[in-house]
């Protein structure tokens, strides 16, 4: 006879850890109300503090190809406002030219 073994859906993991971290409830009254082993919340547990610190570090969802495109949009930007100036420019420093000259 094999023994199926129970998977835990991430959201479950996150939650039964937040309790016991939280203080809301022991480890072992998670582990009896659950019935799991209290190693594998030990192990949830490690795993969630370990990343941790990627909740609070940056561009921690950005997508590389998204960062690309707002660049580039940036670029574009610089770009459009240059061209103004410049036409600005070029209309001021344009010699002025009397219908009385030849």
């Amino acid at each position: 006879m094999t023994k199926k073994h129970r998977t835990y859906s991430p959201e479950f993991k996150a939650q039964a850890v937040l309790a016991v971290l939280s203080g809301s409830k022991t480890a072992a009254e998670l582990c009896r109300e659950q019935q799991i082993k209290p190693d594998l919340l030990s192990k949830w547990k490690a795993a969630f503090l370990a990343n941790a610190t990627q909740v609070f570090e940056r561009d921690n969802g950005i997508d590389p190809q998204q960062a690309r495109i707002a660049e580039l949009e940036r670029l574009v930007g610089r770009l459009t406002l240059e061209l103004e100036v410049a036409k600005k420019a070029s209309t001021l420093l344009r010699p002025v030219v009397s219908k009385d000259e030849p």
